[in-house]
């Protein structure tokens, strides 16, 4: 499995919400390349970023500072989601060196839209599947559709998507562990790759997610990087299976 470490951006700065509310914002870093250098020092062989003005907004908010982390990324590749609602954006994204744009509103919204961009730039294009109460939600997350993560999961089987980012809504940012029955229950649903979000706040958090009952490609970790809970090397160590990380 592979660590996702999330850089969500809000006005330029590195934040984290409390279950989605961009009211109830947490400011973590003003220079959103301060931790993406950070995480990356440290083995971080990917990292998640969100702009979250963007998903709002339903066009990219923060690209200065989506900019300063892939300057800082040392190669690494990097995850992008929030605002990407058609081809330009995405092809933009990718030219500026996203090595996987993330499509979450325009998945409910335009599905042929995300089956064009998967036929024009394979393995590069996943779709989040942000669930609150077992309901998908989108533009972010402000409303909440009558599909199943499942359903819409489903849709996309023969798409060609590169990974499935399933983040539980009421999980995220409460540092309450992950929704490790649900995240288990679409991985055995779908023959997509499955990324767990939401929740993640411990070493014991992480070790469940590899050993529950389904094939996980990686899980995304945010405030409990920032505030020390999880340790980045230890995290990355455990999901490889090294056995001085238990």
């Amino acid at each position: 499995m592979i660590l996702y470490p999330a850089i969500d951006l809000k006005d330029g700065a590195c934040v984290r919400l409390l279950r989605g509310e961009m009211a109830d914002a947490t400011v973590f870093h003003k220079d959103p390349a301060e931790p993406a250098r950070g995480f990356i020092d440290a083995g971080a062989e990917w990292l998640h970023i969100v702009d979250l003005n963007g998903a709002f907004a339903g066009e990219p908010v923060n690209g200065g500072a989506v900019e300063a982390i892939l300057a800082v990324a040392a190669g690494k590749p990097v995850q992008l989601g929030g605002g990407v609602r058609n081809m330009s954006v995405l092809e933009n994204w990718l030219e500026r060196g996203v090595a996987r744009v993330i499509l979450g509103t325009a998945a409910v919204r335009d599905p042929e839209f995300v089956r064009a961009a998967c036929r024009a730039h394979p393995g590069r294009v996943a779709v989040g599947v942000d669930a609150r109460a077992g309901r998908v939600a989108i533009e972010g997350w402000a409303e909440t559709t009558e599909l199943t993560a499942a359903e819409l999961a489903k849709r996309f089987e023969d798409a060609g998507v590169a990974a499935i980012i399933y983040t539980d809504i009421d999980r995220d940012g409460a540092m309450g562990g992950p929704n490790i029955d649900e995240t288990a229950a679409l991985a055995r649903a779908t023959d997509i790759p499955v990324i767990a979000s939401g929740g993640v706040s411990s070493l014991d958090d992480l070790r469940r997610l590899r050993a529950c009952d389904a094939a996980l490609n990686g899980a995304i970790s945010g405030r409990a990087l920032y505030d020390g809970r999880i340790d980045v090397a230890a995290a990355i160590a455990l999901l490889k299976g090294e056995a001085d990380a238990c």
